[in-house]
């Protein structure tokens, strides 16, 4: 596996507002997409969940959100759940506080949603103390890595499969950079919760 794929469970007990994973005794496990809607490749996704009769959570970027709303329309109506991802995908450690607070309400405008992703998983403990009471912070435990050019897909499906457990967090992109990598991972992930018997559900 991919050494940065599983989040240690030290480090996110130091983030503690922060939603790393969603504890359950139901075998679910939480697939969720960000950057999108992208017009092309979210109705890829939808596509897939819809194979194995999951559900998900998608972390629109603002700005997508606005130029594709149909594609945006077409993730609720199949029954999935919807995200704030900002405006513009602002990293949260290089941006002042009021602009990238400022960024959320923009979002917030065309994704109407308590939860909260912050893009790159970047943003500062002035930040969370401005948006916790407005918005759920969801993190992760596992990544895809589907946004790596060379990525060895193989290693990557396997510490997927290695670390996902009931309360799963997992991180795919319905984006252009991720599309060639995710079109191999996600239908052969999905496969295995299957098999395995987890249940997929939308946050």
């Amino acid at each position: 596996m991919l050494w940065y794929q599983s989040i240690p469970v030290w480090f996110q007990k130091v983030f503690k507002l922060l939603e790393w994973q969603i504890p359950n005794d139901s075998n679910t496990v939480y697939l969720t997409f960000d950057d999108g809607p992208h017009p092309e490749i979210t109705p890829w996704v939808l596509n897939e969940l819809d194979k194995q009769n999951a559900k998900a959570t998608f972390f629109c970027v603002g700005d997508n959100a606005k130029k594709f709303p149909e594609t945006y329309q077409h993730i609720l109506a199949a029954g999935h759940q919807t995200g704030n991802h900002t405006m513009h995908h602002l990293k949260g450690w290089k941006t002042i506080d009021e602009i990238y607070i400022d960024n959320v309400e923009q979002c917030a405008h065309y994704v109407d949603s308590i939860l909260l992703r912050p893009p790159y998983g970047r943003i500062k403990k002035s930040q969370i103390a401005k948006l916790k009471n407005n918005f759920r912070i969801i993190m992760w435990s596992l990544l895809s890595c589907d946004f790596e050019k060379n990525l060895n897909t193989a290693k990557a499906l396997e510490g997927l499969k290695k670390n996902t457990k009931s309360g799963s967090i997992v991180v795919f992109h319905d984006s252009v950079k991720a599309e060639k990598n995710l079109k191999i991972l996600l239908p052969l992930y999905l496969q295995f919760l299957n098999e395995k018997g987890f249940n997929c559900k939308a946050i």
